[in-house]
């Protein structure tokens, strides 16, 4: 080979470096990379424990900043151990964790049959614990279950998770609708913005510009925001009341943040109670479903082939010993962010140490609550204008999945039902209102859970018909 030749070689390994897992690449390159994960997660990692939290009173008895802050160490942790893996722990995949919200239905029916309070989030914790280690021995019995998880089922539930997030992105593109301005043309027109911003940063740009297209399009979000007070109003007045525009950046949020603070191990004390492990156990089944259809869809969006064996084993197993451990530092069980997933669907950026930066950097938040206020202070409307694109991405790695092995009528009927269901049921989740309150926890909600079953059920009972040719 000649040196020229090589020169080439090395200059397209330089380019290409951020597609593949263990290429290498600048440290500054990869925190900017690393960082766009951060901000697609963030708000979402907070949420399920400003619900479940504000429900069970953490606030009154001062324990909700610890357990925020918790849960960014725990979210950083437990994603280096999802893509660097200790033994048979862990994907090796650039799959993000954080606390799910898919919990929020069932922790909700937990804390109200328990009368609430500190002790009912207890209670939610030690049913985690347990939830956990359950997972786990899912996840190391994987193996002989993946015959029930070809390329359509789990096609099938990576579309209804990127169906189920879609309404979500425009809920954030909107400003959020627990804000008066929701809808505003002025957050429309934020996230009208963002959305622009990315696309063209995507495709009229070469170099970091284009591969950190999400996150210069945020920070171009935060810009627009930072300039519209010299232009607009910042409060507005709703029956007598005055707000603040929900696309307002609060620095003094900010300021208020400490520089240091020590993360606290077991800021609420565990408790068992059966109330809570039986419907937290199901979940956690559920969850572990949600999981292989995320490092699925990672796989396939990313990468361009199916998971292996090991990877989703090691990923299922991750999920459920990183809940285990995110419940005995007070936070909700942690599980593969399927906002994330639509990242790197969108982006083919898989690089594993890009993503070990945006892991660090949540670690370091969870010992910084400053650096937690100023990602914090992103409005909704700036977040929505990426991720409706990110969440949308999903759906088409779903898509492509689904049509990996070819589409004949069996496949054609195992997506149209489960998705029938799926996404009718979690967009219309009032139907079960007459079902006991369990029914409404489970298959309730996004809908990934009765897309899920009910793929895995056709996939068994409709044999192929070899004499069916698939139509590509």
């Amino acid at each position: 080979m000649s040196s020229q030749d090589t020169d080439i070689r090395k200059g397209l390994n330089v380019m290409t470096s951020e597609y593949e897992l263990e290429g290498r690449i600048p440290t500054g390159k990869a925190i900017i990379l690393g960082m766009q994960h951060v901000l697609a997660m963030f708000v979402g990692n907070l949420t399920p424990i400003l619900v479940i939290g504000g429900a069970c009173g953490l606030g009154d008895a001062g324990l909700m900043v610890a357990v925020i802050q918790n849960a960014m160490l725990v979210a950083g942790i437990v994603t280096l151990v999802q893509l660097w893996t200790i033994g048979p722990i862990g994907a090796r995949l650039p799959c993000v964790m954080g606390t799910s919200s898919g919990f929020i239905g069932v922790c909700t029916g937990v804390a109200g049959s328990m009368g609430g309070g500190v002790v009912a989030y207890g209670a939610i914790l030690g049913a985690s614990v347990l939830g956990g280690l359950f997972e786990m021995v899912l996840g190391f019995m994987l193996k002989p279950l993946r015959r029930f998880f070809p390329s359509v089922v789990t096609g099938t539930v990576v579309t209804a998770i990127g169906l189920s997030l879609i309404s979500v992105g425009i809920n954030s593109f909107g400003g959020g609708n627990n804000n008066k301005d929701f809808g505003s043309p002025t957050n429309l027109l934020i996230g009208l913005i963002v959305l622009i911003a990315i696309i063209l940063l995507k495709h009229f740009t070469k170099g970091i510009l284009s591969a950190a297209s999400i996150l210069f399009g945020i920070i171009i979000g935060y810009i627009v925001c930072a300039i519209l007070p010299l232009f607009l109003e910042t409060t507005y007045v709703v029956d007598g009341e005055t707000f603040i525009h929900s696309w307002v950046l609060q620095w003094d949020k900010v300021a208020a943040a400490a520089w240091f603070s020590i993360p606290k191990i077991m800021p609420v004390k565990l408790v068992f109670d059966v109330r809570a492990i039986i419907p937290i156990m199901i979940m956690f089944i559920v969850t572990a479903v949600e999981t292989v259809g995320d490092l699925s869809g990672i796989a396939e969006g990313g990468l361009g082939r199916e998971a292996t064996d090991k990877e989703l084993s090691g990923g299922v197993a991750c999920d459920g010993i990183g809940s285990s451990f995110a419940a005995l530092f007070g936070v909700l069980p942690n599980t593969s962010f399927s906002q994330n997933v639509g990242l790197v669907g969108m982006t083919k950026i898989v690089n594993l140490y890009a993503i070990s930066m945006g892991a660090i950097f949540l670690i370091l938040c969870g010992f910084c609550p400053k650096l937690a206020a100023i990602v914090q202070l992103m409005p909704q409307s700036v977040l929505g204008g990426a991720a409706v694109m990110m969440f949308a991405s999903i759906v088409v790695s779903g898509i492509q999945l689904i049509t990996k092995e070819g589409i004949g009528n069996r496949e054609v009927t195992i997506v149209a039902v489960s998705l029938g269901l799926g996404y009718g049921l979690g967009s219309t989740a009032n139907v079960l209102a007459m079902m006991p309150a369990w029914v409404g926890y489970i298959f309730g909600g996004s809908g990934i859970v009765p897309a899920a079953i009910c793929a895995i059920i056709l996939n068994i009972a409709l044999k192929k018909d070899k004499a069916e040719p698939a139509a590509e």
